[in-house]
């Protein structure tokens, strides 16, 4: 199962982790891993691109983000993280979870 968690100081994201695998069919063929890697390296290039103000660490079955600078560039990206993540997690309950910590 993936799980997400998402900290949060005062409604505002400053750290999303990522870890570990859908287990929702074969490596290379699981569209759910797929998808939540997909979703999650687009956000992470969008902020870079738009204003580098995030720092992140990826390694196997792991993908932590944190927040470097309060943007509003890096909070819609990351919320719309957040609401596909959720979206996904409603379709596939058994494969992907989501916490929020405050």
């Amino acid at each position: 199962m993936i799980k997400v968690n998402i900290k949060r100081n005062n409604k505002k994201i400053y750290e999303l982790v990522i870890k570990g695998h859908a287990n929702y069919a074969n490596a290379g063929q699981d569209i759910v891993c797929s998808a939540v890697s997909t979703m999650a390296i687009t956000s992470i290039n969008n902020i870079i691109v738009l204003d580098e103000s995030i720092d992140y660490e990826e390694d196997s079955g792991l993908l932590k983000i944190r927040v470097l600078k309060d943007t509003e560039i890096n909070e819609k990206i990351l919320n719309n993280l957040v609401r596909m993540l959720e979206e996904l997690s409603t379709q596939y309950p058994k494969n992907i979870e989501i916490r929020n910590e405050v």
